[in-house]
């Protein structure tokens, strides 16, 4: 599979039952005043992920939606952007 992003566009999600998934950075979007990211995983399962996004001094905090509404109206806006002509 051809990776598509830089090496500054990718990532490594590292969870807590020691999985490791490697995504492409899609992009970062507003919605309602908080900046979320999109990340797609590369490893050709076509799964995307939503987490907020804060920028700090010299990196990036990916943080958890918790709120089911929220969630909801995140991959709303998510499906919304991805739907726009390029």
């Amino acid at each position: 599979m051809e990776n598509k992003y830089g090496e500054d566009e990718i990532l490594t999600l590292d969870y807590d039952d020691g999985v490791s998934i490697t995504c492409g950075i899609m992009g970062i979007f507003d919605v309602d005043g908080q900046d979320y990211i999109a990340l797609e995983a590369l490893d050709g399962s076509e799964e995307v992920y939503l987490y907020g996004y804060r920028e700090n001094d010299e990196d990036f905090d990916l943080l958890d939606i918790d709120d089911e509404q929220t969630f909801e109206k995140v991959a709303a806006e998510f499906e919304s952007l991805m739907d726009e002509p390029l």
